[in-house]
């Protein structure tokens, strides 16, 4: 039987990116697909210009900006009803091979027990580099890697079991998210296809990398020029992840470790003399300590910014 993909596209702004990524969807060798694109409240155009340029794929347009989380949510919630065997969630600045769908879709097939699978992930513009090939769980020292980043790709990863896939291009199969629901809207954003992954695990599902497939992605893989909001979600939701999944012996050490590792961070923003990335750290310690989670309110992060976190300047 052949599959019925649905491809989600989430954006909140980066039109030319965005369309860049539609296009390399519709030269995809596999059919039957169809592509659904999640606006998140974009105020650069970005839902004009999907709509001029690909007047035949689906768009729904949100009000507010729903993270990673919610944003697919909604698209997956209409691939469901639409009959979607597979789903595949594409982030908006990425570009895919010609063939990456298919290479999946026949992974699958091959193998029914795969409730998830990912592709090999290259860095935007250098080549071979790698920026994910799997990623790797370290329930010990609440650690999680994408494995290969960095790396030249060699051939040294192949096809395998995974802990999880980077959310820039997973795709899961309908049998899955029937059996552990939808993404988790705690996360807002960052770290939530790791609890994916994990729940699909252990609801008897594999979950797969396949580097016949591939894609590009333009996110930095230096932790030094991510942002405050990032490193705020990073930190917190960190928190929440091994909170909810670590395995109980386990879970103390984990928990300990993510904080010390938090506060290392927070030292490391100070020293470098980024108070505001710092200060984003330390709000993200204590919503987490607090189970504040989904989307940061825009109050608390206007504290934040004026030296004001959980109360204490």
């Amino acid at each position: 039987m052949t599959l019925r993909v649905f491809a989600l596209v989430l954006c909140h702004h980066g039109r030319e990116l965005t369309l860049a990524c539609l296009g390399s969807l519709c030269q995809q060798k596999y059919a039957p697909m169809e592509v659904l694109v999640i606006d998140n409240a974009s105020q650069d155009g970005t839902p004009e210009a999907v709509r001029a340029a690909y007047p035949d794929l689906g768009l729904i347009r949100m009000g507010a900006n729903l993270g990673y989380a919610g944003g697919n949510n909604v698209g997956l919630r209409v691939a469901l009803q639409r009959g979607a065997d597979a789903v595949f969630l594409v982030n908006n600045d990425t570009l895919l091979d010609p063939d990456c769908v298919a290479r999946l879709v026949s992974a699958l097939e091959a193998e029914p027990r795969i409730g998830v699978i990912g592709p090999m992930v290259y860095t935007w513009d250098a080549g071979q580099v790698i920026s994910s090939a799997g990623g790797a769980i370290d329930w010990w020292h609440a650690d999680a890697i994408n494995v290969g980043m960095g790396e030249v790709d060699r051939g040294q990863y192949g096809a395998r079991p995974v802990d999880f896939v980077n959310g820039c291009g997973l795709m899961i199969t309908r049998q899955a998210i029937e059996r552990v629901g939808l993404l988790d809207e705690r996360y807002f954003m960052y770290w939530e296809e790791a609890d994916w992954c994990v729940r699909v695990g252990r609801a008897g599902f594999g979950v797969y990398f396949e580097p016949g497939a591939q894609m590009r992605h333009k996110a930095t893989i230096r932790s030094d020029q991510l942002g405050p909001r990032t490193l705020y979600y990073l930190t917190r939701n960190r928190l929440l992840f091994f909170a909810t999944h670590t395995p109980l012996p386990l879970k103390p050490a984990a928990l300990a470790h993510a904080l010390h590792g938090a506060l290392r961070g927070l030292g490391h923003e100070r020293r470098a003399g980024r108070a505001e990335h710092a200060r984003a750290i330390q709000l993200g310690i204590v919503h987490g300590l607090q189970r504040r989670w989904g989307r940061v309110d825009d109050l608390a992060w206007q504290g934040m910014r004026a030296g004001i976190v959980g109360g204490v300047t």
